[in-house]
This record gives C-alpha cells, sequence and structure tokens, in this order.
C-alpha cells in the first residue's frame, strides 16, 4: 500500500496538463486524503464563496497517479474501500449564476442572481448524519451521511486539458452518488499512466446537486487499483455488487440521457451475450436513471440496470470489480 497526502501546493485545478505526484503499480492500494471544493476556505456563514475563493480554483484534485503499465486502449478500475469524512464540519453554499434554478452564463434570463449564502454542517460520525441548521429560523433536521467522491477522472484524449468543474467521457466531476465506498469506477485510458486524480468530497448529495453544492467536506479515501489490458470503455462504468451502471455527460440533459443509455445497452452488448435489440428492450423496461448534477458545464445522467435482470454466467470486465472486492476484505481484514 502507498499513502499519499498533498501538500498545500500539490493540488491540480485540471484533468491532464499536469505531471504525476505519484507513480502506483497496477493492482495496488492507495490511501489518500482530499480537500474540500473550496480548498477549506470556508470555515463560518460570513466567508462568501466570492470572497475567499479564487476565480476558477474550485474543486482542488489530489493527484494526478501515474498507474505503470496503463496504455491508451486501456481501462482503468479505481475500487472505492473506504470513503469518510475527515473533519467534524462540512460546508454548503449558493453561489451567484450558479445551481439550476437560477440565472447563469449558460441559460441568460433577465432577473438577478439569487443571494449567496453559506451553510455550516454539524457532522457526528456516531450518528452517520449531518445537521442542517436553517439560516431563517430556528428549523433543524439530521441528515444520514452518503460520503461520495464528486470528481473522479483521468487525462482526457487529445491532449485535451479539462477544468476540475467539467465531467465528460474521461469522468472529472461527474457528482454521482454512486462513486462511494464498495463501488468501482471504469474509466477508459487515454494517455500513457491513465493520470486519474480524485476530489470533492461529498458527505451527502441529493440527486441533481440542485442549487450547485453538494454537503462539501475533506475526505479520507482508499481504493484499490486494477488495469484491464486492451480494453476500453468509452464512457465512465460504475459497478457495485447490484448494479451496473453507465454513466453520460453532457449538454442538454436530454443528450447526457442518451449517452449513458447507449452506453448501458452497448455494454450488455459486448459484455452478457446479448443483442443490441435485445438490450435495448431489456433496458427499457428494467433500467433506473437518476440525475447526477444538473448544474456543472456539462450535466450528468446515470442509468443502472441491476444484475438480477441480467444472464448469469457473465461479468463485466471479466469480473474486475469481484476481484477488487476480494483484495478490499483480504486487506481491511487485515
Amino acid at each position: 500500500m502507498k499513502e499519499f497526502r498533498p501538500k498545500s501546493d500539490q493540488y491540480c485545478w485540471t484533468f491532464g496538463g499536469v505531471d504525476p505526484v505519484l507513480r502506483l503499480e497496477a493492482h495496488s492500494i492507495l490511501r489518500t486524503w482530499t480537500e474540500d471544493a473550496f480548498s477549506g476556505k470556508i470555515t463560518s456563514e460570513k466567508d462568501f464563496p466570492s470572497k475567499v475563493i479564487e476565480p476558477y480554483f474550485t474543486n482542488p484534485q489530489t493527484g494526478p497517479f501515474y498507474v505503470e503499465g496503463a496504455e491508451p486502449g486501456d481501462t482503468l478500475a479505481i475500487h472505492f474501500i473506504r470513503v469518510r469524512p475527515s473533519r467534524n464540519w462540512a460546508v454548503s453554499t449558493t453561489v451567484p449564476l450558479f445551481g439550476s434554478l437560477t440565472t447563469t452564463k449558460y441559460t441568460a434570463l433577465l432577473h438577478d442572481a439569487l443571494p449567496e449564502k453559506v451553510w455550516m454542517y454539524k457532522v457526528s460520525k456516531e450518528k452517520n448524519s449531518v445537521t442542517f441548521q436553517a439560516s431563517d429560523s430556528n428549523f433543524q433536521t439530521d441528515i444520514p451521511m452518503h460520503p461520495f467522491h464528486g470528481t473522479v477522472g483521468v487525462a482526457p484524449a487529445g491532449s485535451e486539458v479539462r477544468s476540475s468543474l467539467v465531467p465528460e467521457a474521461f469522468g472529472g466531476n461527474m457528482d454521482s452518488p454512486e462513486v462511494c465506498e464498495g463501488s468501482t469506477l471504469f474509466l477508459g485510458v487515454n494517455v500513457k499512466g491513465a493520470l486519474f486524480s480524485l476530489g470533492d468530497g461529498h458527505y451527502v448529495q441529493g440527486q441533481g446537486e440542485v442549487c450547485g453544492v453538494a454537503v462539501e467536506g475533506a475526505m479520507e479515501t482508499e481504493i484499490g487499483i486494477e488495469l484491464i489490458k486492451n480494453r476500453y470503455v468509452e464512457w465512465p462504468v460504475i459497478e457495485n455488487d447490484d448494479y451496473i451502471m453507465t454513466v453520460g455527460s453532457y449538454r442538454p440533459l436530454e443528450d447526457a440521457f442518451r449517452i449513458a443509455q447507449t452506453q448501458m445497452i452497448k455494454c450488455l452488448a459486448s459484455n452478457y451475450g446479448l443483442s443490441i435489440m435485445d438490450a435495448y428492450q431489456l433496458v427499457s423496461q428494467v433500467n433506473e436513471t437518476p440525475i447526477a448534477n444538473v448544474v456543472d458545464p456539462n450535466y450528468t445522467v446515470v442509468t443502472k440496470v441491476h444484475k438480477k435482470f441480467l444472464p448469469r454466467g457473465h461479468n463485466f470486465m471479466g469480473g474486475a470489480h469481484n476481484n477488487l472486492r476480494k483484495i478490499s476484505n483480504d486487506y481491511q481484514n487485515g
């Protein structure tokens, strides 16, 4: 196992265009730490993002990590062994001209931007919850935690450099609660070494990340890494013990939906022995399609199919998720 805790000057703010901070072997385990989306600079209701954050410097990424042997055309499998809050507080905000229910630079309207506000959340690791305290009344309620990483990605194809705010085929800022403890994320390798990074810890987030900001917090994370040679996923795929999930990130929302759906159909055809038309029919009847975000430069939609509906005796990517689960269990049991 290797460990990496970034210093303040070691974060990256893009996918691609950054030298690796550490080299890892395939079939290895990494323990690391990620800062929150605001670099830990918002610590009270008075710390408005517009005052304490430099423009375009949100979502600091830990990494990138170079995976030995990874070549374009391969697939990197990242299994989340442990994803846990590392602080007893977290933060959410509204940001002017950002969010799904306000005017933005993409959705231009004549009304003023919604006000900028900050909510501080108390974290109870004992109760596995965060406490929402209303800012304009005495109401409060506990919300069960579901820690996950909003951003996980590899360097994009074509020598592109993309902001850590963007989700696309390389992964990135997908904001999907499915990228959590116990799941495996598959990303197509586009450059030598893959150069993957992660960050944007969310302690909880509703589907769609409607206001644009989850309950953001620093995270302690342990991951297992596997490399699948000579097989390439065009768009991110997530697998857990119960579901296969495909991810589409684009605008408009309909195109993100179409990407996720078509990728699922292709996934079932290439991994489970179904024809395209049979897969099309099956997915049409059994899929679940949560919306991960409708706020980022690209929107993200996830299509899920429960494994109980799939042909027996087949596994996605040769059973990489099950292999990583075994490695994870062996590691956790000492």
